[in-house]
């Protein structure tokens, strides 16, 4: 049949091009991430992604099996560029507390105002389940012991305590959430979250 006798519709869409599953995902993340800035965690849902990302439902489910599926790999996302973004700033740094805390605090916040108002609506949304609960707590666990492994040259015999490098990352997300806010700005949440470290390595002395 020829063009001309096409549909209008039929002549002006583009045939959908089968991707490799691994290019696929990262169309399907970085429309999601879209999405979530544009409409909120609420407004996305497996079938508003397919829509969005020009395929049909039944390739977004077999990448994701459920909403929650999606959320947690948005995260896990997140977290992958997040841990190589930190783990390149430390390995250029000095050997000093003073620089590893600095590098940590200002690549944690930068991540995060990078990705924007979305990944506060994921987070936010990562506790609406206890399986997501779960997801997020496990990414948390591994951020929590790479910061002990990183501080525990300068800390006393014991370490830094669990209880302190908890409270380093409650801070970490508070202030860089307030920075993506605009109720501060991004040195004042880098320089508060170092001081943070700082001090929590010092009391373990």
């Amino acid at each position: 049949m020829s063009s001309a006798n096409k549909t209008p519709e039929t002549a002006q869409d583009p045939p959908r091009r089968r991707l490799p599953k691994g290019e696929r995902l990262r169309q399907l993340l970085d429309v999601s991430w879209v999405l979530i800035g544009n409409e909120g965690t609420d407004a996305l849902t497996l079938g508003r992604l397919a829509d969005a990302a020009g395929v049909t439902k039944p390739v977004v489910y077999d990448h994701f099996g459920t909403r929650n599926g999606l959320l947690a790999a948005l995260y896990q996302d997140f977290d992958i560029r997040q841990t190589a973004v930190i783990d390149a700033a430390i390995a250029a740094s000095r050997p000093t507390l003073e620089d590893k805390a600095g590098v940590i605090a200002a690549s944690y916040v930068a991540c995060v105002l990078t990705q924007g108002r979305e990944i506060p609506d994921v987070l936010a949304a990562l506790g609406g389940s206890p399986e997501l609960a779960a997801v997020k707590r496990q990414y948390q666990q591994a951020f929590i012991e790479k910061c002990e492994a990183i501080f525990a040259p300068f800390a006393g015999p014991k370490g830094v305590s669990p209880a302190g490098l908890w409270a380093m990352l409650g801070a970490a997300d508070a202030l860089s959430q307030a920075a993506v806010a605009g109720d501060i700005d991004e040195e004042q949440a880098r320089d508060e979250l170092r001081a943070t470290i700082l001090a929590m390595v010092g009391r373990s002395r």
